[in-house]
C-alpha cells in the first residue's frame, strides 16, 4: 500500500511539472485582456517576447482578434475596484520565508473568508533597510468567477488573472501580481488529465523497457546456442583430423613414403616442365621454388606468349606477371613470372 501512495504522489508530481511547463511554453504567445466600460479590451500582446501584429493593444477584441488569441496564453486584468490592497512589513532576514507570513496573516487582513479568497503579493524596498514592504492584492474568489464566466461568453478561457498594486492602476503598468492561475489550480480535473497521461506514458516507456530486455535476452539465448553447436562441429573436426593424423601415421613405411612423394613437390619434375614450356628464343636468368611457389625471371622476344605453355604444362596454375616486361639488350625483355606449382603429382601405376 505504501509503494502504491508514493507511486501516485511520484505520478502527480509529474503531472504538475508537465503543467508548470506547458504553461510556460504557452506563455510565449499571451495576450493580456481586460474589461473597461462593459467592452473587452487588448491590453497587451506578444509572440516570444515581441509585440504581435495581429492584435494592437488598446483595441476592442474583434471577432479576428477572439479567434487569434484562443490560441494563446490568455490573461485577463481584474479592475481596480474588485481589488483590496493591504501593506505589511516584514524584516530582511524572513523574505526568504516571505509566502508562508503572508499566508498566516491572510485571515486577519482579508475582509473575506479564507475559502473564498485569492491573493498574491509584491514586495519593495522600504525606507528601513532592515525591512521589506510587502503590497498584498485580494480578491473575492466569485469575482474571479464572474470574470472567467464573462470571458467564457467570447469564446476564451483564462490562462492566468492577474491585477496591479494601486500605483499603476491608473496606467496598467509596472509588474503585475499573480490572483489566479490554471497552474495552480490543478488539483483537479486539470491535474487528473495530466496525471492520466503521465501513467499512460510512463506506463508505456516500462513496457516497451521489458519487451526490449526480453528481445535482448532470447536474442542472447539464440547467440548462445549458434556459438554452442559452431563449437561443436568445430571439436567434430579437429577430432576427425585427428584420427587421420592418427590413421596415417600408422600405416606402413612404404605406404607413409608413396603418400609423402605423392603431396611433395619434385623440383626436378619442375624444372623440366618450365624447359619444355619455355621457347628456345627464351632464356631464364632465375628460377626460385618457394614453397608451393615459383618464380621465374629471364628475357625472351615473346613475352605474352610465354604464359600460355607454362599453363598447359599440366604442373603450374595460376601463371601471371609479377612484374611489367621491361626491354632488354639485343631487342629483347626481360620478365618476371609466378605460378603456383601443383601440390600433387601422381605415379604412375604400372
Amino acid at each position: 500500500m505504501q509503494i502504491a501512495a508514493i507511486l501516485r504522489r511520484w505520478i502527480e508530481t509529474l503531472a504538475t511539472l508537465y503543467l508548470a511547463w506547458r504553461e510556460t511554453q504557452r506563455e510565449r504567445q499571451a495576450v493580456t485582456l481586460a474589461f473597461e466600460r462593459g467592452q473587452l479590451v487588448v491590453r497587451g500582446a506578444r509572440a516570444d517576447g515581441k509585440a504581435r501584429a495581429d492584435i494592437q493593444p488598446g483595441q476592442t477584441l474583434s471577432v479576428d482578434a477572439a479567434r487569434a488569441a484562443r490560441n494563446s496564453f490568455v490573461v485577463l486584468e481584474l479592475p481596480p475596484d474588485r481589488i483590496v490592497t493591504r501593506n505589511i512589513t516584514v524584516p530582511t532576514q524572513a523574505e526568504k520565508f516571505l509566502a508562508g507570513v503572508v499566508h498566516n496573516q491572510i485571515d486577519r487582513l482579508s475582509p473575506w473568508p479564507v475559502g473564498n479568497l485569492a491573493y498574491g503579493f509584491t514586495t519593495a524596498a522600504a525606507a528601513d533597510k532592515a525591512a521589506v514592504e510587502v503590497r498584498i492584492l485580494m480578491a473575492s474568489r466569485a469575482d474571479l468567477e464572474a470574470a472567467r464566466e464573462r470571458l467564457a461568453v467570447h469564446g476564451l478561457n483564462a490562462d492566468r488573472i492577474v491585477a496591479y498594486a494601486a500605483a499603476s492602476e491608473a496606467t496598467g503598468e509596472g509588474e503585475p501580481v499573480t490572483l489566479w492561475s490554471r497552474a495552480s489550480d490543478a488539483s483537479g480535473e486539470g491535474l487528473a488529465d495530466a496525471a492520466r497521461l503521465v501513467a499512460v506514458s510512463v506506463g508505456g516507456v516500462v513496457a516497451l523497457t521489458v519487451a526490449f530486455s526480453l528481445w535482448a535476452l532470447a536474442s542472447t539465448g539464440l547467440t548462445r546456442s549458434e556459438s554452442e553447436d559452431l563449437a561443436a562441429r568445430v571439436k567434430t573436426l579437429q577430432q576427425k583430423v585427428q584420427v587421420s593424423r592418427g590413421a596415417a601415421g600408422t600405416a606402413p613405411p612404404a605406404e607413409r613414403a608413396w603418400r609423402a612423394k605423392e603431396s611433395a613437390i619434385a623440383s626436378v619434375i619442375v624444372l623440366e616442365a618450365v624447359s619444355r614450356a619455355l621457347p628456345d628464343s627464351a632464356y631464364l636468368t632465375e628460377i626460385r621454388l618457394e614453397g608451393a611457389t615459383l618464380r621465374l625471371a629471364g628475357l625472351a622476344s615473346d613475352v605474352p606468349g610465354l604464359l600460355a605453355p607454362l599453363e598447359q604444362s599440366g604442373h603450374l596454375a595460376g601463371v601471371h606477371f609479377s612484374a611489367p616486361a621491361t626491354r632488354g639488350p639485343e631487342g629483347k625483355f626481360r620478365f618476371s613470372i609466378e605460378a603456383q606449382v601443383e601440390p600433387r603429382i601422381k605415379v604412375a601405376e604400372e
